[in-house]
């Protein structure tokens, strides 16, 4: 459940991506799934929000999506905040829709085997029971060893 994944790994995931597909996405502010995708669009990605029952919305300067299929173009990363049983399909759409995917992402608390092995098949690097924004935060000097910001005391991003 806990995967060890090397930094530099993670690292690397981070710098390639330009476009994440933020899948599960909540228009409610308090929701990780709300201030995740906003950290990564404020820190310059390319944040795409799928959700059905919000598509049509505006997220972050994007319409909400209802599905993957939906989404012109690729996306680097897939960012999954579904419960676990909901990956497969996901998982399923995201590599039939995006051939050139790189990565698919699974939150804290998210994992699937199955559907991690299906998509390393194809080659597609795969993170699970992580998260993004904070793997940014550590790996980019935003976070001190106590999980504390490094950068002035304010209550914006």
């Amino acid at each position: 459940m806990n995967e060890p994944y090397k930094d530099s790994d993670l690292r690397d995931i981070l710098k390639r991506t330009k476009r994440i597909a933020v899948v599960g996405v909540s228009m409610k502010e308090v929701r990780p799934s709300f201030y995740v995708a906003r950290y990564l669009k404020l820190k310059g990605f390319d944040v795409v929000p799928v959700n059905p029952g919000h598509a049509g919305q505006t997220a972050f300067g994007a319409t909400v999506l209802g599905s993957l299929g939906e989404i012109e173009g690729g996306v680097d990363m897939v960012d999954i905040f579904r419960r676990s049983e909901h990956v497969p399909p996901i998982v399923d759409e995201a590599l039939e829709r995006f051939p050139d995917l790189q990565t698919i992402w699974m939150q804290i608390g998210v994992w699937h085997e199955e559907a991690a092995e299906k998509a390393r098949a194809r080659g597609v690097d795969v993170v699970m029971n992580r998260c993004p924004k904070i793997e940014y935060q550590r790996l980019f000097g935003e976070l001190r060893m106590g999980g504390f910001n490094t950068g002035v005391i304010s209550s914006k991003l």
